[in-house]
């Protein structure tokens, strides 16, 4: 992958933890820069280590599938970009974040990551540095989670579902790119 497609990845699986983020945000008074950067750390952890353990479980399977590894690496970032495009417009536009305990904060870091666990898998079958890319998707987590905390203040819930939606629509593309490049190598 190049660099700019780790780029996207990791900022597209960031995606969901910068709105629940925006959203711990708005519904704190005040968010403290400490509650900030605990919160992208914890988001940021888990969204390194999803990837790995869905990577992880693809490679155990990548040996029984590798005449059609292209296809299943375009149909699961693609099922995840639809997901977050729908996701974005169904949620409700009254939900509220929870008390922002460490528990509650690492139950919702784990829920925004499952999409990432989704994307590993669809990486065993490509010839990439895991490493790499889960600690691009980790660092731009946390980077993102500290300033939608911050900024969700600020920005509220407007624009938390125009952002998941683009971040779905580039999963999607970067599927499409993946498969277009697997069709047309020669």
């Amino acid at each position: 992958m190049s660099p700019i497609s780790i780029g996207v990845l990791a900022v597209s699986m960031s995606i969901d933890a910068f709105i629940a983020s925006v959203g711990k945000g708005a519904s704190a008074r005040r968010p403290s820069f400490g509650n900030a950067i605990r919160t992208g750390a914890i988001f940021g952890l888990v969204e390194t280590i999803t990837p790995v353990i869905g990577w992880s479980a693809g490679v155990a399977a990548s040996q029984y599938v590798a005449q059609v590894d292209h296809w299943i690496a375009f149909l699961l970032l693609a099922a995840v970009g639809v997901h977050m495009v729908f996701q974005a417009w169904a949620r409700d536009a009254e939900e509220e974040a929870g008390p922002s305990s460490l528990w509650t904060t690492i139950g919702t870091a784990v829920g925004t990551s499952l999409d990432a666990m989704a994307v590993g898998v669809s990486l065993a079958f490509l010839d990439v540095n895991i490493f790499i890319i889960a600690s691009a998707i980790g660092l731009a987590t946390m980077v993102m989670s500290s300033t939608g905390m911050l900024a969700g203040r600020f920005l509220g819930k407007r624009f938390g579902r125009v952002a998941e939606a683009v971040g779905g629509c580039a999963l999607f593309g970067l599927g499409a790119l993946i498969l277009f490049e697997h069709l047309t190598a020669v």
